[in-house]
């Protein structure tokens, strides 16, 4: 018996490791979507498109949690224009060093996209 729990030990050890990291992982893009998603929806407020970047960057930094280091909010590829769509990338390194044991790398890159639309009568410019 003892020599089954010895060895058994690390192995549910791991696999708890592996079950937090695969959490932590969903969490946090999770949180790259979700800060992704508001800054489109900032920026769709905005009236010309250095008003909707600077929004989209506050946006973003508002609602990613502390400890993330994340570029800022990318704006390119969107069509600022009546009708229109903005198009926001934000990309985020999280880290995973505590959990290198069970093969996770020591950090990854998580990447959140969202678009929304302009309202086609509205004045942009």
């Amino acid at each position: 018996m003892a020599v089954e729990v010895v060895l058994l030990a690390p192995v549910l050890v791991a696999v708890i490791l592996l079950i937090v990291g695969f959490g932590r992982y969903v969490d946090r893009q999770g949180d790259v979507d979700a800060a992704a998603r508001e800054a489109a929806r900032a920026a769709s407020y905005e009236r010309d498109f250095a008003s909707a970047q600077a929004a989209a960057r506050q946006a973003a930094i508002r609602a990613l949690p502390s400890g993330l280091s994340c570029a800022p909010a990318d704006l390119s590829g969107s069509d600022f224009s009546a009708g229109g769509t903005v198009n926001v990338r934000v990309s985020c390194r999280v880290d995973f060093s505590e959990l290198g044991f069970v093969g996770f790398p020591g950090s990854a890159t998580l990447e959140g996209r969202s678009a929304a639309p302009l309202d086609q009568y509205r004045r942009t410019s």
